[in-house]
């Protein structure tokens, strides 16, 4: 069975894209019945806020920026442990303030994105072009994880580029909250790739609603409990043994973590093609 699971695999990956490429060109539809009350269901706020609730806490603990975050942590508790200044109080204080200014540039980078991502699509509002667009890359993101977790050994991997992690590893425990803010600012920008998956899906699923100060309010929830864990990661990282704990729960579920959240976007970019 091991020998074929390449062949098993592409065939799958080929098999899904075929069906998402017909899907947003709409050579293929889902029947009028199905996509009419699958797009009614989607639209109501009781069932696409417990979405937005779960999506966006899950996708806070993939495995790009939880373990960038790990690194970032790490990195400043050896430059403080080698300087030794102010103590442990101060030290964590700083750690926890820089920290704090790292999440909060990536809260507000993937929140602006992620509002030029809906008012791009606002105006592909036409056949629902955007949300098609933005489900298909969605799909094509997700089946890159899930290759990830079958074939790690084949092609590219949805990773972070290296020299975030160089840069991250440099940080020096004396940097400023301001130094750190632009560091998680642009590190938040150049993972989007590797992070932003569930995020292009369910702008997408956003661009189906009418309303779009409703929309922007999902957008805005999505983003809180996105950092949730980060906030989280970041106050239990802050000794020394939290952050063994930490880092050894990523090593170990990583991949897990990878194909769940790689399922589960193809899943629901498809469910989005299907409707919209």
């Amino acid at each position: 069975m091991v020998a074929y699971r390449p062949a098993l695999v592409g065939a799958s990956v080929a098999l899904v894209v075929a069906l998402a490429i017909g899907l947003t060109a709409g050579w293929l539809q889902a029947p009028t019945n199905l996509a009419g009350s699958a797009a009614g269901l989607l639209a109501r706020p009781e069932i696409t806020l417990p979405t937005i609730l779960v999506a966006g806490f899950v996708d806070g603990i993939n495995p790009c920026s939880f373990t960038l975050l790990l690194l970032f942590v790490a990195a400043l508790l050896a430059t403080m442990d080698k300087t030794g200044t102010g103590g442990v109080t101060l030290a964590r204080r700083r750690l926890l303030v820089n920290g704090g200014a790292f999440v909060l540039a990536i809260f507000l980078a993937y929140l602006v994105l992620g509002t030029g991502l809906m008012q791009i699509s606002s105006t592909l509002a036409q056949n629902h072009l955007g949300a098609r667009l933005g489900a298909l890359l969605s799909v094509l993101l997700g089946l890159w994880m899930l290759k990830d977790y079958f074939l790690p050994g084949v092609g590219p991997r949805l990773a972070a580029p290296r020299w975030i992690a160089g840069r991250v590893r440099g940080v020096d425990g004396a940097a400023s909250a301001g130094t750190m803010f632009g560091l998680g600012a642009l590190i938040s920008l150049c993972t989007v790739p590797c992070s932003g998956a569930v995020y292009i899906a369910i702008i997408s699923l956003l661009a189906l609603q009418t309303d779009f100060a409703v929309s922007y309010s999902y957008l805005l929830i999505y983003n809180i409990m996105f950092i949730l864990p980060l906030v989280a990661i970041l106050l239990v990282a802050s000794s020394r043994a939290g952050l063994n704990r930490l880092a050894r729960w990523n090593l170990h579920y990583r991949d897990s973590v990878k194909l769940v959240l790689g399922g589960g976007v193809v899943v629901l970019g498809l469910a989005i093609l299907a409707t919209a």
